[in-house]
């Protein structure tokens, strides 16, 4: 049986002692003592959380999740490097061909695990059923939810999560039989307005994609989709890369939103030099940190997870437990993972090692160490 000694990051807090991993990937038991937070600062012993869940992820390591082929296990290999032990690869908004041939690649992966990989959840389908009209990034295929397409989709593989605009003709009234059918239904690249939001919400929409980005803004006497999730929501994604959001933004919506998580919106980008990338359709241009179209709009990030928690505790200036659950169980929650996300006997064996300085130092996915150092 493995064991992994540390300062444990469990739901109940620290605890100085040992994690013991089962043979089947999964959490034994934990022992330890338990630790005040000044005495966790104050130690140079390795500090061991949850590993990272990343529930928007277009690509990494120079490969686009719209490829097809071998993409989603390279991509899931570069993000594991990173500490992100669980995703959902994110497709684009697409032609029907483009998108099968992305979720006909996706099927293996979600129903295996390479060696070194994060484990691949199923598919965050952001688009195509979203606003032309505040497309942000993605290419111009938008089109109304069609129920048919997405049966056809999900039998190739598992979609966790639909991103929709609320406005469009038909997706409002089609939120309660994609909920009803198991999926997880979330607001963005939307015109709408905040009474869109609210009715959404009513009708079972439970987030919102990339909070501030792609939607309409808040104004006092128009709240938009932004007030509606600042006003009504339990959970919404951000983007914690400081060029998407102001800290200022993220600072309103981590004390208006309790279950406010992280993601990378990630692409071929990350984890590459500076040059031209692939974003579905699209060429993308990485260049001073950030990823852009060739009119200047803002293409996904170059964020990882492991720098999401930094900029979360060292910029923003949360505690590390609370940065945790932002990074990993609040999204697990999301999305109904409560076996991963947590450090509790039963769940799934994934964490991260970090030194006092929040770099990494190893990953464990289900169990098994992905080996930084090669």
């Amino acid at each position: 049986m493995k064991r992994l000694a540390g300062q444990i990051l469990t739901p109940q807090g620290f605890v100085a002692g040992a994690i013991e991993f089962a043979d089947d990937g999964r959490i034994a038991r934990i022992a330890g003592t338990p630790m005040e937070l000044q005495a966790v600062r104050d130690s140079t012993e390795p500090l061991v959380l949850p590993g990272f869940i990343d529930l928007h992820v277009h690509g990494g390591g120079g490969r686009d999740i719209m490829e097809g082929r071998d993409a989603a296990a390279r991509v899931a290999e570069l993000h594991a490097r990173h500490g992100t032990t669980a995703l959902l690869a994110t497709t684009m908004t697409a032609p029907a061909a483009d998108l099968e041939t992305a979720f006909a690649a996706l099927k293996p992966v979600c129903a295996g695990r390479g060696a070194r990989a994060a484990r691949v959840l199923g598919v965050h389908l952001e688009g195509p059923y979203i606003n032309g009209g505040k497309l942000g990034a993605q290419p111009d295929f938008a089109r109304p939810v069609d129920a048919a397409e997405l049966k056809r989709l999900h039998a190739m593989a598992p979609i966790r999560l639909i991103t929709l605009a609320p406005e469009i003709p038909g997706n409002m009234e089609a939120i309660e039989s994609l909920v009803a059918a198991g999926h997880r239904v979330q607001l963005g690249h939307t015109l709408g307005s905040y009474e869109d939001g609210v009715d959404a919400l009513a009708r079972g929409a439970r987030g919102f994609t990339h909070l501030f980005n792609a939607m309409t803004g808040l104004h006092h006497r128009e709240p938009g989709m932004v007030g509606a999730a600042l006003a009504h929501a339990q959970y919404a994604e951000v983007i914690p890369d400081l060029l998407h959001a102001h800290a200022g933004a993220i600072r309103v919506a981590l004390r208006a939103i309790p279950c406010l998580y992280c993601v990378t919106d990630s692409t071929a980008a990350s984890g590459m030099p500076d040059g031209e990338y692939r974003l579905g359709r699209h060429k993308v241009t990485k260049c001073l940190g950030g990823v852009r179209l060739a009119d200047g709009t803002l293409a996904g990030s170059t964020l990882t997870m492991d720098q999401a928690l930094r900029n979360l505790v060292e910029v923003l200036g949360l505690d590390l437990a609370d940065a945790s659950r932002r990074v990993s169980t609040h999204a697990a929650d999301y999305i109904g993972a409560t076996d991963r996300g947590r450090l509790v006997a039963g769940a799934w064996a994934d964490a991260v090692v970090l030194d006092r300085d929040l770099n990494l130092m190893d990953v464990y996915v289900e169990g098994a160490s992905i080996e930084l150092a090669q």
